[in-house]
């Protein structure tokens, strides 16, 4: 005798069929593809930008390009919102201390005081300030990176490779800079004067490779 199992086919009610769907839905790989916040409002964005021009025959020209003019600037703000703003230019660097003194003024403050001691007379501060705005103004243009320890000569030694004219210059006007500086030496106007020239020489010329900076040596 065989012995007939009754068989009750899947047929679940209403209720029973909306909770396996839920149940389903709640699986990772449908949350995964839900649209994000961005692509929703790029989605209204579009649907926006489709019912302006709905029926739009007969519409001017000038009307439609204005109108595209904004959508164009509603997109891209929309996108700084999101992304937030390029970065148009370099973020400003801290000025590197100069010689381990944290002396961190700029180009125009250095030159300014060596041209104050000069005018009062004071050699050697004259010339220790106007080399300190040479070392200014070739860190700025990121053709010598200082470090910890770097020396006056490690600075005329690296600045001589984006300036090989001025090799010789800059190896004597660091050498002038130790002098008035840890050997007590009272420095000249004649001294001073070669500084100002070799300042301006180097920031009127044009670097030989603009495009590494160098690293001064210690």
């Amino acid at each position: 005798m065989v012995l007939t199992v009754p068989f009750d086919p899947l047929d679940p009610d209403a209720p029973e069929a909306r909770r396996w769907l839920e149940d389903e839905l709640t699986k990772p790989e449908y949350r995964a593809a839900q649209p994000t916040p961005f692509d929703l409002a790029m989605q209204q964005v579009r649907d926006w930008f489709v019912s302006l021009f709905e029926g739009a025959a007969g519409v001017p020209a000038p009307v439609l390009v204005l109108l595209l003019v904004i959508t164009v600037v509603v997109v891209v703000v929309i996108g700084l919102l999101v992304f937030g703003l390029p970065r148009l230019r370099r973020r400003q660097r801290p000025a590197a201390p100069l010689f381990d003194d944290d002396d961190r003024r700029d180009l125009a403050a250095l030159r300014a005081a060596a041209a104050a001691a000069a005018g009062s007379g004071d050699w050697p501060l004259a010339i220790e300030e106007r080399f300190r705005a040479i070392v200014r103004s070739a860190v700025d243009r990121d053709l010598v990176r200082l470090h910890p320890g770097t020396t006056a000569r490690g600075v005329a030694v690296a600045a001589s490779t984006p300036f090989p004219d001025h090799a010789e210059s800059l190896r004597s006007a660091a050498a002038e800079f130790d002098s008035v500086r840890y050997l007590g030496r009272s420095g000249s106007r004649a001294r001073y004067e070669e500084l100002v020239q070799l300042d301006l020489s180097l920031a009127a010329a044009t670097p030989a490779d603009a495009s590494n900076a160098m690293a001064a040596p210690r």
